[in-house]
């Protein structure tokens, strides 16, 4: 794993990329990324807890569209698999919530525990599985980073990074040469009942400096090109107090 990295390796990536010379490194890229989003020490320190608040737009298989208002709620861990998360989901039929919790996840109606549909708890666990955080705490997670080249798209110039967790679970991040921002990631998964692997991209918009972090306010989420998800940010507040309690599995409660 890449060590000794700070903002003079992101200053690095950047200088290599005016002087037109060698390509940078994985790490500095990577270092890069962490800076212009808010610098690691900050990272920790803000985003220990948050409470996420916004809506999603997503496309049923049938076509119909289907509006749901969420709230996140998390706690970070040492690394991504000891976080604790809960979504709370209100759709038009049903609200029910998702909860990560010492590496499992289960489902809450109604204060009452279910084992919720493989495909949702997928889509659950692609946040920290195939998102933003994923490159940004890929150190204190195990990860392994690669430099995957250049490209120009759209007049943007930018950087591949290829990222693959401990269970080899492998995200491209473009991130544009010019901001440091993350633009969009891919990456292939099987979904339940299906043979082979799909594709999926996920964009991002509208970046905002939250406490001194910057936070994309809108995502898109593409599957083979196809358009099957948008969610919008209406507030985030970090720091704030969030008892365990807020991520116990009901039947575990005394």
């Amino acid at each position: 794993m890449l060590a000794g990295a700070g903002p003079t390796s992101a200053r690095s990536a950047s200088a290599t990329q005016k002087k037109g010379g060698a390509a940078p490194t994985a790490e500095q890229v990577a270092e890069t990324v962490v800076l212009v989003f808010g610098a690691r020490e900050r990272l920790v320190q803000i985003r220990r807890t948050g409470v996420e608040r916004g809506r999603i737009t997503r496309t049923t298989d049938d076509g119909r569209t289907e509006e749901i208002a969420y709230e996140r709620s998390f706690k970070r861990g040492d690394t991504l698999e000891k976080d604790k998360v809960r979504l709370d989901q209100r759709r038009p039929t049903l609200d029910y919530t998702l909860v990560f919790n010492d590496g499992r996840v289960f489902g809450v109606v109604r204060g009452t525990s279910f084992t919720p549909r493989e495909e949702d708890v997928s889509g659950f666990l692609a946040d920290s599985r195939h998102g933003i955080e994923t490159l940004l705490r890929y150190k204190e997670n195990g990860s392994t980073i690669s430099f995957a080249g250049k490209d120009k798209q759209k007049g943007i110039d930018l950087w591949m990074l290829d990222l693959d967790d401990k269970e080899k679970r492998r995200t491209r991040f473009y991130i544009s040469s010019q901001s440091g921002r993350i633009l969009w990631l891919e990456y292939s998964e099987t979904p339940a009942g299906a043979t082979a692997p799909v594709k999926f991209k996920r964009t991002f918009h509208d970046y905002r400096i939250v406490q001194g972090t910057r936070v994309p306010y809108r995502t898109v989420l593409y599957m083979e090109d196809k358009q099957v998800e948008e969610s919008q940010l209406m507030s985030v507040v970090y720091g704030v107090k969030i008892e365990d309690t807020v991520f116990r599995n009901p039947e575990s409660a005394s």
